[in-house]
């Protein structure tokens, strides 16, 4: 870009002492357009002469090439020289527009780390490339280090930056036990991470390869605008040819009638069209990333603003996953008595019911007060707590002792309690609505769309989720082929594009079979890379909002720039055929246009506020 600018610069500089050249010295001030010119035009010549050796005739080297060259063989000099030089100048804002785009996603996604600190058994450290770190390994991470591959933290506690990641703002906590994702930088303490993938399956790893490739899959607008400079260029090459042979036949003015066909020439090029319209989805899939939502490919992004109906998985999408104690309800004894004896009769167990009564005990449980522990495949627990026999399970563990804990249906999943052959009470526990589930369905009824929640859960928790949100329509006790059946059901009274949002683990069919999958919050899920066509590299489904308004600003930016560079062209076409217009016009109608489309198309890449 640079050369240009400075080629530029020289042919401008030659271009405007030619202009001061009087009229008489002819030859003069011919040297000196052809040598502004040569120096600009030159580049162009030769890309055309090369194309057309390869079968390549028809693009925008060969119309510049012979409208110019044209252009001086009719004596008019300055004009030839002016449209190779604005033409190069429009050039060069389109490389800047290119150039600015990858840029801003190449900042974004510098996530790759250069590096891993493998931590040796004898204490020592190694520097090693990430892809020679196996799973098992342990390694160490120091304040302003990337994190290389996804992993366990084992050891310290800090912040870490996820924004290139996930957008997030604020910086997320780790500390023992938590998860680690490649690509994150660690902002405070110095952490000791068990590798869990290789680097290639990492986090980090997934995501480059997304961007990378996203490009690759072209929407149906860019897929038209190939097939439209294919078909439309060899047409207006025949077209000015006409215009130049036929009236010259009839009124023998050749002068007249060649110089509006190269005029025609410079007008008809696609440029604005042929650059404009990729680089609108181009910016639109980059904003996208910026805001954690990365987009397979621009064919996606098209059909997403095409979507009228949202079908949602519950668990893990728009509900938090992970279960926690909701209501105590005890039974001849206190509440604190009763997840007191329950927690303790689970200590042993890893079950995410037994792990929530843990968390909602507040403690540990003394695992000296626990003896004669045993499982109950399907039902639940038995144990010995100081000294007290403990049933802590379901329903039908209940009636297998003999005890009476009524008819409650919940809305969550309950764990009832008898201590000494007595009902002691029962405890609820229910996965939990993510904070801002509510506010995106509201959105997405806003926008008009269609809402509808699948779920394998229980009528009355699918219900009970299902009126918390909104959500009128809610089918319940589905397995995953029962998904995909109710899904088919919907397809088949659509008109628009239905996108389907699971958390990519247990949906990958549903996925794959609805226009549009978005997996949610689930980079470390191959099914949810494979199977979904966009990947939300958080938990929020207001995230979906953002991805629907993105693809309809881009795709609506695509649309000015096809319409405005249309427009503009027919208008000058026909007034370049009739001799209204000269060719100053055309560079206006072809650099012009040009130009202020892909000015246009800069929009796409803001999408802070969507």
């Amino acid at each position: 870009m640079k050369k240009r600018l400075i080629r530029i610069i020289i042919s401008a500089v030659i271009f405007t002492a030619g202009l001061l050249i009087p009229a008489e010295a002819r030859w003069f001030r011919f040297a000196a357009f052809l040598a502004a010119y040569a120096v600009t035009g030159l580049e162009i010549l030769l890309l055309a002469l090369r194309n057309i050796f390869r079968g390549e005739v028809f693009d925008e080297n060969f119309l510049m090439s012979i409208a110019t060259i044209g252009a001086f063989i009719a004596g008019e000099y300055p004009e030839g020289a002016a449209v190779m030089l604005f033409y190069q100048v429009g050039e060069l804002f389109q490389s800047y527009a290119v150039d600015k785009s990858r840029r801003s996603i190449a900042e974004l996604m510098d996530i790759r780390p250069d590096y891993a600190v493998i931590l040796r058994e004898d204490g020592t450290t190694e520097k090693v490339d990430p892809n020679d770190v196996h799973p098992g390994d342990i390694i160490e991470v120091r304040p302003g280090e990337r994190i290389p591959l996804d992993g366990v933290v084992r050891s310290g506690t800090s912040a870490v930056d996820c924004k290139a990641l996930t957008g997030e703002s604020l910086p997320r906590e780790l500390v023992r036990g938590s998860e680690a994702l490649s690509g994150c930088i660690n902002i405070s303490g110095v952490l000791t991470i068990e590798a869990q993938k290789e680097f290639g399956e990492s986090t980090v790893s997934k995501i480059l390869d997304l961007v990378e490739n996203a490009s690759g899959k072209k929407s149906n607008s860019e897929n038209f605008i190939t097939k439209f400079a294919r078909v439309y260029t060899p047409i207006v090459v025949g077209a000015a040819a006409l215009l130049a042979i036929v009236p010259s036949l009839i009124t023998g003015d050749w002068g007249v009638w060649v110089l509006r066909a190269l005029t025609f020439l410079v007008v008809s090029c696609p440029c604005a069209l042929v650059v404009s319209i990729p680089l609108s989805f181009f910016g639109g899939i980059g904003g996208a990333s910026r805001s954690g939502i990365l987009i397979k490919g621009s064919n996606y992004l098209e059909a997403l603003a095409k979507a009228d109906t949202i079908v949602f998985d519950k668990t893990g999408t728009l509900t938090k996953g992970v279960f926690k104690v909701r209501e105590i309800r005890p039974a001849g004894i206190s509440d604190s008595e009763l997840l007191d004896f329950t927690a303790h009769a689970e200590c042993y167990s890893n079950h995410p019911i037994s792990q929530s009564l843990k968390a909602a005990f507040g403690r540990e449980p003394d695992a000296a007060d626990v003896t004669e522990v045993e499982e109950l495949a399907g039902q639940g627990v038995s144990a010995l707590v100081r000294g007290r026999k403990v049933y802590a399970g379901n329903a039908k563990l209940m009636r297998n002792i003999g005890v009476d804990c009524g008819t409650y249906e919940p809305d969550g999943t309950v764990v009832h309690c008898a201590i000494d052959g007595e009902y002691a009470g029962y405890i609820v526990i229910a996965d939990e609505v993510k904070p801002d589930s509510a506010a995106a369905v509201g959105r997405l009824k806003a926008m008009g769309m269609r809402i509808v929640m699948l779920t394998g859960d229980s009528r009355a928790a699918g219900e009970k989720v299902a009126g918390e949100l909104g959500i009128s329509s809610v089918y319940t006790e589905l397995l995953p082929d029962g998904k995909v059946a109710k899904l088919e059901e919907l397809l088949a009274g659509e008109r628009g594009k239905l996108v389907f949002a699971g958390d990519g683990i247990n949906d990958a069919p549903v996925l794959a079979r609805s226009d549009i999958g978005i997996a949610m919050g689930a980079l470390g899920s191959d099914a949810a890379i494979e199977a979904a066509d966009i990947v939300i590299m958080t938990d929020e489904p207001s995230k979906i909002v953002s991805a629907i308004r993105i693809s309809k600003k881009t795709l609506g930016i695509a649309s000015q720039n096809i319409r405005f560079a249309l427009g503009i062209k027919a208008a000058v076409l026909v007034l370049s055929a009739f001799g209204i217009t000269d060719m100053w016009m055309a560079v206006f109608a072809d650099v012009g246009v040009m130009v202020l489309a892909v000015l246009n198309s800069f929009r796409a890449l803001n999408t802070r506020k969507l």
